[in-house]
Protein backbone atom coordinates (compact mmCIF):
# COMPACT_ATOMS: atom_id res chain seq x y z
CA UNK A 1 0.00 0.00 0.00
CA UNK A 2 2.86 2.37 0.77
CA UNK A 3 4.39 1.59 -2.63
CA UNK A 4 1.01 2.13 -4.26
CA UNK A 5 0.97 5.62 -2.70
CA UNK A 6 4.54 6.25 -3.89
CA UNK A 7 6.00 6.31 -0.38
CA UNK A 8 7.65 2.95 0.29
CA UNK A 9 10.68 3.14 2.64
CA UNK A 10 12.41 -0.15 3.36
CA UNK A 11 14.18 0.75 6.63
CA UNK A 12 11.11 1.55 8.78
CA UNK A 13 9.21 -1.32 7.09
CA UNK A 14 12.04 -3.73 7.97
CA UNK A 15 12.07 -2.47 11.57
CA UNK A 16 8.31 -3.11 11.77
CA UNK A 17 8.87 -6.63 10.46
CA UNK A 18 11.58 -7.29 13.04
CA UNK A 19 9.41 -5.88 15.84
CA UNK A 20 6.42 -8.00 14.80
CA UNK A 21 8.50 -11.18 14.62
CA UNK A 22 10.03 -10.60 18.05
CA UNK A 23 6.63 -9.86 19.61
CA UNK A 24 5.23 -13.05 18.04
CA UNK A 25 8.15 -15.13 19.34
CA UNK A 26 7.97 -13.50 22.77
CA UNK A 27 4.23 -14.14 22.93
CA UNK A 28 4.73 -17.81 22.08
CA UNK A 29 7.44 -18.15 24.74
CA UNK A 30 5.16 -16.46 27.29
CA UNK A 31 2.24 -18.73 26.34
CA UNK A 32 4.44 -21.81 26.67
CA UNK A 33 5.64 -20.71 30.11
CA UNK A 34 2.31 -19.47 31.49
CA UNK A 35 0.19 -22.37 30.18
CA UNK A 36 2.84 -24.76 31.48
CA UNK A 37 2.88 -23.42 35.04
CA UNK A 38 -0.93 -23.10 35.07
CA UNK A 39 -1.27 -26.74 34.08
CA UNK A 40 -3.34 -25.93 31.00
CA UNK A 41 -1.08 -28.04 28.77
CA UNK A 42 -1.34 -31.72 29.62
CA UNK A 43 -0.28 -35.05 28.13
CA UNK A 44 -3.71 -35.23 26.50
CA UNK A 45 -2.82 -32.24 24.32
CA UNK A 46 -3.50 -32.88 20.62
CA UNK A 47 -1.27 -30.07 19.38
CA UNK A 48 2.51 -29.80 19.01
CA UNK A 49 4.67 -30.43 22.09
CA UNK A 50 4.95 -27.56 24.57
CA UNK A 51 8.46 -27.22 26.00
CA UNK A 52 7.63 -26.33 29.61
CA UNK A 53 4.74 -28.78 29.98
CA UNK A 54 6.88 -31.65 28.68
CA UNK A 55 9.87 -30.72 30.86
CA UNK A 56 12.09 -29.91 27.88
CA UNK A 57 12.75 -26.37 29.16
CA UNK A 58 12.72 -25.21 32.77
CA UNK A 59 9.89 -22.73 33.56
CA UNK A 60 12.38 -20.11 34.79
CA UNK A 61 14.39 -20.38 31.57
CA UNK A 62 11.30 -19.98 29.39
CA UNK A 63 10.11 -17.06 31.50
CA UNK A 64 13.34 -15.14 30.97
CA UNK A 65 13.41 -16.08 27.30
CA UNK A 66 9.95 -14.52 26.93
CA UNK A 67 10.81 -11.38 28.89
CA UNK A 68 14.15 -10.99 27.09
CA UNK A 69 12.59 -11.36 23.64
CA UNK A 70 9.83 -8.86 24.45
CA UNK A 71 12.40 -6.42 25.86
CA UNK A 72 14.43 -6.73 22.65
CA UNK A 73 11.28 -6.10 20.63
CA UNK A 74 10.54 -2.96 22.65
CA UNK A 75 14.09 -1.63 22.19
CA UNK A 76 13.91 -2.24 18.44
CA UNK A 77 10.52 -0.58 18.30
CA UNK A 78 11.90 2.56 19.92
CA UNK A 79 13.80 3.29 16.70
CA UNK A 80 10.46 3.76 14.92
CA UNK A 81 9.88 6.95 16.91
CA UNK A 82 12.27 8.65 14.48
CA UNK A 83 9.90 7.82 11.63
CA UNK A 84 6.48 8.15 13.23
CA UNK A 85 6.80 10.25 16.38
CA UNK A 86 6.41 9.58 20.08
CA UNK A 87 2.84 8.35 19.70
CA UNK A 88 4.30 5.05 18.51
CA UNK A 89 5.62 4.54 22.03
CA UNK A 90 2.03 3.81 23.09
CA UNK A 91 1.79 1.10 20.43
CA UNK A 92 5.08 -0.44 21.52
CA UNK A 93 4.17 -0.51 25.20
CA UNK A 94 0.68 -1.88 24.50
CA UNK A 95 2.09 -4.59 22.22
CA UNK A 96 4.59 -5.82 24.81
CA UNK A 97 2.10 -5.71 27.70
CA UNK A 98 -0.62 -7.53 25.75
CA UNK A 99 1.89 -10.16 24.63
CA UNK A 100 2.31 -11.07 28.30
CA UNK A 101 -1.26 -10.64 29.57
CA UNK A 102 -2.57 -12.69 26.63
CA UNK A 103 -2.13 -15.71 28.92
CA UNK A 104 -0.72 -14.03 32.04
CA UNK A 105 -1.80 -11.68 34.80
CA UNK A 106 -4.99 -11.67 36.89
CA UNK A 107 -7.22 -11.43 33.80
CA UNK A 108 -5.54 -13.33 30.94
CA UNK A 109 -7.14 -12.39 27.64
CA UNK A 110 -7.01 -15.88 26.12
CA UNK A 111 -8.72 -17.35 29.19
CA UNK A 112 -11.64 -14.93 29.02
CA UNK A 113 -12.81 -15.05 25.41
CA UNK A 114 -10.85 -11.96 24.32
CA UNK A 115 -7.97 -13.63 22.49
CA UNK A 116 -9.59 -13.34 19.06
CA UNK A 117 -10.21 -9.60 19.43
CA UNK A 118 -6.62 -8.87 20.35
CA UNK A 119 -5.21 -11.05 17.56
CA UNK A 120 -7.24 -9.14 14.96
CA UNK A 121 -6.28 -5.84 16.60
CA UNK A 122 -2.52 -6.35 17.01
CA UNK A 123 -1.67 -8.76 14.18
CA UNK A 124 -3.98 -7.06 11.70
CA UNK A 125 -5.15 -3.53 12.28
CA UNK A 126 -2.16 -2.21 14.25
CA UNK A 127 0.49 -4.22 12.37
CA UNK A 128 -0.65 -3.12 8.92
CA UNK A 129 -1.70 0.38 9.94
CA UNK A 130 1.50 1.24 11.80
CA UNK A 131 3.78 -0.21 9.11
CA UNK A 132 1.99 2.00 6.59
CA UNK A 133 2.08 5.01 8.92
CA UNK A 134 5.85 5.02 9.47
CA UNK A 135 6.34 5.12 5.70
CA UNK A 136 3.58 7.45 4.52
CA UNK A 137 3.04 9.60 7.62
CA UNK A 138 -0.71 9.06 7.71
CA UNK A 139 -3.24 6.24 7.84
CA UNK A 140 -6.00 5.78 5.27
CA UNK A 141 -9.34 4.07 5.64
CA UNK A 142 -8.32 1.57 2.94
CA UNK A 143 -5.23 0.52 4.90
CA UNK A 144 -7.28 -0.03 8.02
CA UNK A 145 -9.73 -2.22 6.09
CA UNK A 146 -6.82 -4.28 4.75
CA UNK A 147 -5.49 -4.52 8.31
CA UNK A 148 -8.81 -5.93 9.50
CA UNK A 149 -8.81 -8.43 6.61
CA UNK A 150 -5.29 -9.61 7.48
CA UNK A 151 -6.17 -9.83 11.17
CA UNK A 152 -9.21 -11.99 10.46
CA UNK A 153 -7.17 -14.41 8.35
CA UNK A 154 -4.42 -14.55 10.99
CA UNK A 155 -7.01 -15.19 13.68
CA UNK A 156 -8.22 -18.30 11.84
CA UNK A 157 -4.99 -19.92 13.04
CA UNK A 158 -6.19 -19.30 16.60
CA UNK A 159 -9.65 -20.59 15.72
CA UNK A 160 -8.16 -23.90 14.54
CA UNK A 161 -5.98 -24.08 17.64
CA UNK A 162 -8.90 -23.49 20.01
CA UNK A 163 -11.19 -25.80 18.01
CA UNK A 164 -8.64 -28.58 18.50
CA UNK A 165 -8.09 -27.86 22.22
CA UNK A 166 -11.73 -27.37 23.27
CA UNK A 167 -11.82 -30.38 25.62
CA UNK A 168 -8.49 -29.59 27.28
CA UNK A 169 -9.35 -25.88 27.59
CA UNK A 170 -12.72 -26.70 29.15
CA UNK A 171 -11.05 -28.82 31.82
CA UNK A 172 -8.54 -26.05 32.52
CA UNK A 173 -11.30 -23.37 32.74
CA UNK A 174 -9.80 -21.59 29.74
CA UNK A 175 -12.85 -19.81 28.32
CA UNK A 176 -11.97 -19.33 24.67
CA UNK A 177 -14.72 -18.34 22.24
CA UNK A 178 -14.88 -21.96 21.09
CA UNK A 179 -15.37 -23.14 24.68
CA UNK A 180 -18.02 -20.49 25.30
CA UNK A 181 -19.91 -20.86 22.01
CA UNK A 182 -19.04 -24.33 20.70
CA UNK A 183 -17.32 -25.89 17.73
CA UNK A 184 -20.15 -25.06 15.32
CA UNK A 185 -19.60 -21.38 16.13
CA UNK A 186 -15.89 -21.79 15.42
CA UNK A 187 -16.63 -23.13 11.94
CA UNK A 188 -18.98 -20.22 11.24
CA UNK A 189 -16.37 -17.79 12.56
CA UNK A 190 -13.68 -19.31 10.35
CA UNK A 191 -15.83 -19.11 7.23
CA UNK A 192 -17.16 -15.66 8.12
CA UNK A 193 -13.63 -14.31 8.44
CA UNK A 194 -12.81 -15.58 4.94
CA UNK A 195 -15.95 -13.94 3.54
CA UNK A 196 -15.26 -10.61 5.26
CA UNK A 197 -11.67 -10.57 4.00
CA UNK A 198 -12.92 -11.25 0.48
CA UNK A 199 -15.47 -8.46 0.87
CA UNK A 200 -12.68 -6.01 1.75
CA UNK A 201 -10.80 -6.94 -1.44
CA UNK A 202 -13.89 -6.48 -3.63
CA UNK A 203 -14.58 -3.14 -1.97
CA UNK A 204 -11.06 -1.85 -2.60
CA UNK A 205 -11.06 -3.17 -6.17
CA UNK A 206 -14.34 -1.32 -6.73
CA UNK A 207 -12.78 1.85 -5.30
CA UNK A 208 -10.13 1.89 -8.00
CA UNK A 209 -7.30 -0.24 -6.62
CA UNK A 210 -7.61 -2.57 -9.61
CA UNK A 211 -8.79 -6.09 -10.33
CA UNK A 212 -5.32 -7.50 -9.63
CA UNK A 213 -6.14 -7.08 -5.95
CA UNK A 214 -8.62 -9.94 -6.30
CA UNK A 215 -5.71 -12.36 -6.58
CA UNK A 216 -6.02 -12.41 -2.81
CA UNK A 217 -9.32 -14.30 -3.18
CA UNK A 218 -7.50 -17.44 -4.35
CA UNK A 219 -6.15 -18.38 -0.88
CA UNK A 220 -9.57 -17.54 0.58
CA UNK A 221 -11.10 -20.19 -1.68
CA UNK A 222 -8.40 -22.57 -0.46
CA UNK A 223 -9.44 -21.61 3.07
CA UNK A 224 -12.95 -22.95 2.48
CA UNK A 225 -11.51 -26.33 1.47
CA UNK A 226 -9.57 -26.28 4.74
CA UNK A 227 -12.78 -25.45 6.60
CA UNK A 228 -14.41 -28.64 5.30
CA UNK A 229 -11.36 -30.65 6.41
CA UNK A 230 -11.41 -29.00 9.85
CA UNK A 231 -15.05 -29.95 10.35
CA UNK A 232 -14.09 -33.60 9.75
CA UNK A 233 -10.83 -33.55 11.74
CA UNK A 234 -10.44 -36.12 14.51
CA UNK A 235 -6.80 -37.22 14.74
CA UNK A 236 -3.82 -35.03 15.77
CA UNK A 237 -2.48 -35.23 12.20
CA UNK A 238 -5.78 -33.83 10.89
CA UNK A 239 -5.62 -30.82 13.21
CA UNK A 240 -1.94 -30.24 12.43
CA UNK A 241 -2.74 -30.19 8.71
CA UNK A 242 -5.56 -27.71 9.35
CA UNK A 243 -3.23 -25.52 11.39
CA UNK A 244 -0.54 -25.53 8.71
CA UNK A 245 -3.17 -24.78 6.08
CA UNK A 246 -4.48 -21.80 8.04
CA UNK A 247 -0.94 -20.42 8.32
CA UNK A 248 -0.33 -20.99 4.60
CA UNK A 249 -3.53 -19.09 3.85
CA UNK A 250 -2.12 -16.08 5.74
CA UNK A 251 1.12 -16.16 3.75
CA UNK A 252 -0.62 -16.56 0.38
CA UNK A 253 -3.24 -13.91 1.14
CA UNK A 254 -0.64 -11.34 2.18
CA UNK A 255 1.65 -12.15 -0.74
CA UNK A 256 -1.03 -12.10 -3.42
CA UNK A 257 -2.72 -8.95 -2.10
CA UNK A 258 0.69 -7.25 -2.08
CA UNK A 259 1.38 -8.50 -5.60
CA UNK A 260 -2.01 -7.21 -6.72
CA UNK A 261 -1.19 -3.76 -5.32
CA UNK A 262 2.19 -3.72 -7.07
CA UNK A 263 0.61 -4.73 -10.38
CA UNK A 264 -2.14 -2.19 -9.87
Amino acid sequence: MAHYMGAMYLLPAAICLGFALLVQIGTNFANDYLDGVRGTDTEARLGPTRAVAQGLVAPRTMKWAALGTLALAFCLGLSLIAFGGWQLLVVGVASVICAWIYTGGPFPLAYNGLGDIFVVLFFGLIAVGCTYYVQVGSVSQEVLWLGVACGLIVNNILVVNNYRDIDEDTQASKRTLVVLLGRRWALYQYGGSLLLAGGVLFRLANQGYGAWLLLGCLPLIYGFFLLVRLAKAEMPADFLAALKGAALTVVLFSALVSLGLFLG
